[in-house]
């Protein structure tokens, strides 16, 4: 909402030389966020006056065009010019080119002279063109950033002004103002008005505010007969409220169209945001600007017959003022005469009754539509309007004869119209309903002891009735306030007017307790871990196609993947829950690489959903009663299986190009590092099996095993034929874990071995064994056979070819064996070394290399 000073002024107590960002300051107190400040003297920069034009002479010249050469006075008759500066004439009579033709010797019009600004840097300089020396501009109200041109320059006389030569043209035409813009929370649609924003300046100043709408309250005539006729026929409301509760009807006879719209009313208007358009249509949006309440206006001649509020019926169509030709839905609430539908209630007009240049005689309406009809009406039909935009968050039930009045009086004012001998006000409104606030729910609920006078005297001032209970009081919200409905809302604005600033900041205190439980902190860990290690956090979503639960969710392809069903997905091509978290963090992998980041390595800790074999009941409870315990347990054994998957990618390379630094591309050892690592932080060992698995490299593939055989998950480089298909970098890399059943598999207790201070001895040996058993495998015998004296094993070379058989290969291990108390002998660490060979030997065939 902008709010013009001046208009400010009228009804709150703003000091003359505040200015807007004052003004926000002020409203920042009562909860308002600024948004800007309007002020056109930022654009456009004195002098420019009043002139009187002199003399005239057309001129054509060889280009084809006709000019005016021009002699402006800037001064009254007689007076000296008292501007200095390059081309300011000292006589106060200033020669001017102009190119526009719409004006006449006599006539007054705005100049800019030497050393003026206008809107886009345009700066005005004499300068000499088509033969003379032109000091100064005759100005269009285009060029003075006011309007569009519609016959050339702007003649201040047809605007219904004399001024003098030499004033201010600026403060003439209400350049000089300001406006201060706030943003209006939708549950404060009162402060879509400039009443509302007085109301909550006075609040913030804490000075009793007094309602401009009681004035013309006063002058409100009486409903009686022979008003205009109008029927409300919305008996079966469809969102659950009448859609319309009240309407207002007055009617303004010989309204002269030719009236412009004065310029201090057309200067607010531009400065609100609202463009001038005509007197009659410039009124009724100054009036929806100072009381809140959109108003429309109908050309009386055009009518047919009485008005009538109802729905729309089949096959029905409305050209709305845009131009636009709108089938019309069931839920849509109209205003209709006898020829049909002549508007969308509280969103547009229609085209056929607006008021025009030929408009003599016009229809008042003043009504309060529901705001959830209005808001669906407008977003059916894509039309969003300044009146849909305040009908939708509430407006004042008791301020439509009041704006229909002052709408009325300005008719009657400024367009010389006269008021109809009738009036018609069709009035369904009730009463606010009452709210009863405990004495202390106040402090209660805000940590601060608020005083009963407090209380009622923020109430009171808020504009609410509040009487004593004998627990509390009695509040009755006032009108404009709808969005006060509960005591919670009450409290809300008892903290917000006594002052957010006195609500004393401190830290609450912790529950009592044990702090985080064993899973909880062995999540941490494991997040902790993966990040230090250069991994980066992401959360994806959880919605994803049935086709990625099958490739991601079997490891043969086939394989039927139970999933569950979203009754309400977001898009249908997402309309299942993931059974997987590598769907999604391939997509965020697939999105960040899309936007040029090349070296990515994301993981994600999160829940996968799995459907019960039991589904529970399909019908759910309902409203307003609590189900029985039986009711409970089958919705709750409806409930999928939710278990706590951790999954990583990886793609690029391992670190940035530098000096001195070789860089090496992230390979299926990096998944599994990363699975590994995850494992370590919460004391659980892998094992790691060679595997298959639709979605991975059918030989870069590993099952990530518990230490007592059951497999939690999956790591290793990603299928060629996926990565293609769904555009990934090269050799990515995956891995994806069950961590809830990893963090079942957590050691009730970790012994930490002592570190030794005698050396170690250090043995390779080298297998041969079938192509088909895996190095792991291989691996877990020797460290079986070996004993305790084994510290470490690794492998450092896999081989295959000339000189090993065929299916065959051969794996080479560094053992590293230590003793607690002594150094080692040679002797003893052959004789560990053979002793895992003799078991790798039984449990795999293996034979040494020779």
């Amino acid at each position: 909402m902008r709010v013009p000073l001046s208009w400010l002024r009228e009804h709150a107590p703003v000091p003359a030389d505040a200015t807007a960002e004052d003004v926000l300051a002020t409203l920042i107190r009562v909860g308002f966020e600024e948004e800007a400040v309007h002020r056109p003297t930022d654009e456009l920069k004195g002098p420019v006056v009043v002139g009187q034009v002199l003399t005239k002479e057309p001129e054509t010249h060889s280009n084809g065009k006709t000019v005016n050469w021009c002699t402006v006075r800037v001064v009254p008759d007689g007076q000296p010019q008292r501007l200095t500066g390059k081309g300011i004439d000292p006589s106060g009579v200033q020669g001017v080119i102009c190119g526009a033709h719409n004006f006449e010797p006599g006539d007054k019009v705005v100049v800019t002279l030497p050393g003026a600004v206008l809107p886009g840097n345009f700066r005005i300089s004499a300068r000499k063109t088509y033969g003379h020396t032109s000091a100064g501009m005759i100005a269009s109200v285009r060029e003075l950033g006011i309007g569009e041109d519609h016959d050339g320059i702007l003649v201040l006389s047809r605007l219904g002004l004399d001024p003098e030569v030499g004033a201010d043209a600026l403060e003439l035409l209400g350049l000089t103002d300001e406006a201060a813009e706030i943003n209006v929370t939708p549950d404060r649609g009162y402060a879509f008005s400039v009443r509302g924003v007085a109301r909550e300046y006075c609040h913030a100043v804490h000075t009793p505010f007094t309602d401009p709408a009681d004035a013309v309250a006063a002058r409100v005539p009486a409903p009686v007969e022979g008003g205009f006729p109008v029927a409300v026929d919305d008996d079966a409301p469809i969102h659950g409220n009448p859609g319309c509760t009240r309407f207002v009807a007055r009617t303004v006879t010989g309204v002269d169209p030719t009236v412009p719209t004065p310029p201090w009313l057309a200067a607010r208007l531009r400065l609100a945001g609202i463009r001038s358009i005509s007197l009659a249509v410039d009124i009724s949006n100054y009036v929806m600007l100072e009381f809140g309440q959109p108003l429309h206006f109908y050309d009386l001649g055009r009518l047919s017959g009485g008005i009538v509020v109802r729905r729309a019926a089949p096959g029905e169509e409305l050209t709305t003022l845009d131009g636009r030709r709108r089938a019309l839905h069931a839920e849509d609430l109209l205003i209709t005469d006898g020829s049909g539908p002549i508007g969308l209630a509280g969103v547009m007009g229609g085209v056929d009754t607006e008021v025009s240049a030929a408009t003599v005689d016009v229809l008042v309406e003043a009504a309060r539509f529901d705001e959830v009809s209005v808001a669906r009406t407008a977003r059916r039909h894509r039309l969003p309007s300044e009146a849909s935009k305040r009908f939708e968050r509430g407006v004042d039930p008791r301020i439509a004869a009041v704006a229909a009045q002052r709408a009325v009086e300005l008719l009657v004012e400024l367009a010389g119209g006269t008021p109809g001998p009738g009036s018609t006000d069709v009035d369904r409104t009730t009463a606010p309903a009452p709210i009863e606030l405990p004495w202390d729910y106040p402090g209660r609920r805000v940590g601060v002891d608020y005083t009963a006078d407090q209380v009622v005297s923020v109430l009171t001032e808020l504009g609410a009735q509040v009487g004593a209970t004998d627990d509390g009081w009695r509040v009755v919200p006032p009108s404009w306030r709808p969005d006060l409905v509960a005591k919670e809302d009450l409290v809300e604005e008892i903290a917000r007017l006594v002052g957010y600033d006195s609500i004393p900041s401190r830290l609450p205190v912790a529950p009592p307790g044990r702090g985080l439980t064993g899973e909880q902190q062995a999540r941490k860990r494991v997040a902790d871990a993966l990040a230090a290690a250069g991994l980066t956090e992401v959360l994806a979503y959880p919605f994803v196609a049935q086709t990625d639960n099958e490739l991601w969710g079997a490891p043969e392809p086939g394989v039927p993947v139970p999933s569950v069903k979203l009754a309400n997905p977001i898009s249908e091509a997402q309309g299942m829950l993931r059974v997987s978290l590598l769907p999604g963090l391939v997509d965020v992998l697939r999105r960040n690489t899309s936007r040029g980041f090349r070296d990515l390595a994301l993981f994600e800790v999160g829940r996968v959903f799995r459907p019960v074999r039991d589904p529970g009941s399909p019908q759910l409870p309902p409203l307003g009663v609590r189900p029985g315990q039986g009711v409970l347990g089958e919705l709750e054994a409806g409930i999928p299986d939710q278990p706590r998957h951790l999954a990583a990618v990886l793609t690029g390379q391992d670190t940035d190009e530098a000096p001195w630094v070789a860089p090496r591309p992230f390979d299926w050892q990096d998944a599994l590092d990363a699975a590994r690592l995850a494992a370590e932080a919460i004391g659980v060992e892998l094992t790691v099996r060679q595997g298959t698995h639709q979605a991975f490299h059918p030989g870069r593939t590993a099952v990530l095993c518990a230490p007592d055989g059951t497999p939690l998950g999956w790591a290793g480089e990603l299928h060629p034929k996926l990565v293609a298909a769904q555009d990934l970098p090269e050799r990515t890399v995956a891995m994806e874990l069950d961590l809830g059943s990893l963090i079942d598999a957590e050691p009730d207790v970790v012994q930490a071995r002592p570190i030794s201070g005698y050396p170690a001895a250090t043995q390779d040996v080298a297998l041969v064994v079938d192509a088909a058993v895996a190095a792991g495998e291989l691996g877990t015998a020797l460290r079986a056979g070996a004993g305790e004296l084994l510290e470490d094993l690794r492998v450092f070379d896999v081989y295959q070819g000339t000189g090993i058989g065929a299916g065959k290969k051969s794996v080479a291990f560094a053992l590293r064996f230590r003793a607690p108390d002594r150094t080692l002998t040679a002797e003893e660490a052959s004789a560990a070394r053979e002793a895992a060979v003799a078991v790798a030997a039984e449990r795999h065939g293996a034979v040494l290399r020779g």
